[in-house]
């Protein structure tokens, strides 16, 4: 008699142990990588405007080159995986971006410098959503916003280091030199994803591979008679056998209604993230803040980003997550509105980096918990084209918003004017989360699972 055994329901009745642990490390290491890489060229901007006599929007084009990769990168990524695999994807991705980066270490013009901080941008952008979709197939319910939160804070924390690998390196080695330690790093650390990272058991699952395929890696998570019995295996949802796949299913309904304010949601997070993390460093410097000063004050806004992640995550698995990041959006609203005051008043000590770190938790953290709140609402057998089209969309926002830094900076608009104007897509982020909740208070697909 044959025993068929839910992979979902498996998953979700066991116990975090060293498995996740090095799943959990290795994915974390990814969106470091990812988080320095991005940030790099932001913090080594000052010192490549004076070397090489480039006006603001010429340094915005080469800025925004990487966020036009990462949204082609997140479309494109999260179809492959769901096609190909989630290991693959995430390997490719990372050899790309290190690739990116060593090339544009040795760029000798703008024309260089942009085309590779495109091409690296493509890597970034599928990592992100690939990783965010392996770790999540492979997590319990009760802890899935958790352990994709507590990854993602790898890449704020990365984001910081970048600025403080540029404040160490640049003054010996150049500017060059965060970059080819940017580049170096992925390599390596693909060879570590080639030997240890395994591909995810819901997507077997799903693709009805092998049997013992499927065995063997869920005995990773628990040996028990009931695995031993089984000899075919199921997921609690819908499959691959669903009538669309891929970025046409996240786009019909049930789906489409949440996927459309997730992208609204995630293109404004993104425009407040990317407008500060890269001219914040500039602004500041024109505020008067000295380099080491000025380094050190916007390194606190993506580290706060890795303690709000790891928080968020925590908290979303004991509050309503929907209206949970709706009231911490509005916070990021009215903390930048506080920063441009800060800094319009000559404030340059503790209070303003306070303000930044705080400000970096709202919306770092808050971006991580999207992603979370989007790999719990999609299946499987589209989770990583619906976590894909999401970040492909927000990096809309993310281009807009370092293209709108640079124009406003062009006409000199004042600091304070700036960061109050990024109370508007907070409270459009707002709005959408309550949207969302409230459709699928009423209407629920079966989605999170």
């Amino acid at each position: 008699m044959s025993a068929t055994l839910d992979v979902d329901r498996f998953i979700d009745d066991s116990r975090l142990g060293s498995f996740h642990a090095v799943l959990l490390t290795l994915c974390f290491l990814v969106m470091f990588a990812d988080g320095y890489d991005l940030a790099a060229l932001s913090y080594i901007a000052p010192t490549l405007m004076e070397q090489w006599g480039l006006s603001k929007p010429q340094l915005g084009q080469a800025l925004s080159a990487a966020l036009f990769g990462l949204a082609g990168g997140a479309m494109l990524g999260g179809p492959l995986a769901d096609r190909l695999g989630r290991k693959p994807a995430v390997i490719a991705s990372t050899l790309l971006f290190g690739v990116g980066s060593l090339l544009t270490a040795a760029a000798d013009s703008l024309s260089a410098l942009t085309a590779y901080r495109l091409l690296t941008g493509i890597g970034l952008g599928a990592a992100l959503p690939n990783t965010i979709t392996l770790l999540s197939e492979y997590s319990p319910t009760r802890r899935r916003a958790l352990l994709v939160s507590a990854m993602l804070c790898g890449f704020p924390l990365g984001a910081g280091a970048g600025g403080l690998c540029a404040g160490w390196l640049i003054p010996p080695y150049g500017w060059r030199a965060p970059l080819w330690l940017g580049g170096a790093f992925p390599l390596l650390l693909a060879l570590a994803l080639y030997r240890w990272l395994p591909e995810s058991v819901r997507y077997l699952a799903a693709r009805r591979r092998s049997a013992a395929d499927i065995r063997e890696r869920l005995r990773r998570l628990a040996a028990t008679p009931e695995l031993e019995r089984a000899d075919a295996f199921r997921l609690g949802e819908p499959d691959g056998d669903a009538p669309h796949a891929g970025l046409r299913a996240v786009l019909t309904q049930p789906l489409a209604s949440g996927t459309l304010l997730l992208w609204l949601s995630c293109f404004m997070s993104m425009l407040i993230y990317y407008l500060v993390v890269n001219w914040m460093p500039l602004l500041l410097k024109e505020a008067g803040l000295s380099l080491s000063r000025f380094a050190w004050i916007s390194a606190l806004f993506p580290l706060g980003g890795g303690v709000g992640s790891i928080l968020l995550g925590w908290w979303m698995g004991r509050a309503e997550p929907h209206r949970l990041l709706a009231a911490n959006f509005a916070a990021a609203g009215l903390l930048a509105w506080a920063i441009g005051t800060a800094v319009s008043q000559g404030e340059q000590g503790g209070w303003l980096g306070l303000l930044v770190f705080c400000m970096g938790f709202a919306s770092g953290g808050g971006q991580s918990a999207l992603a979370a709140l989007s790999a719990a609402f999609y299946p499987t057998h589209c989770r990583a084209s619906g976590v894909g089209g999401m970040y492909g969309v927000g990096r809309g926002g993310a281009i807009f918003g370092v293209l709108a830094g640079a124009e406003l900076m062009r006409q000199q608009a004042r600091p304070d004017w700036i960061f109050s104007f990024l109370l508007f897509p907070a409270a459009v982020i707002a709005i959408a989360l309550l949207l969302k909740r409230q459709r699928y208070a009423r209407d629920k697909p079966v989605l999170e699972a």
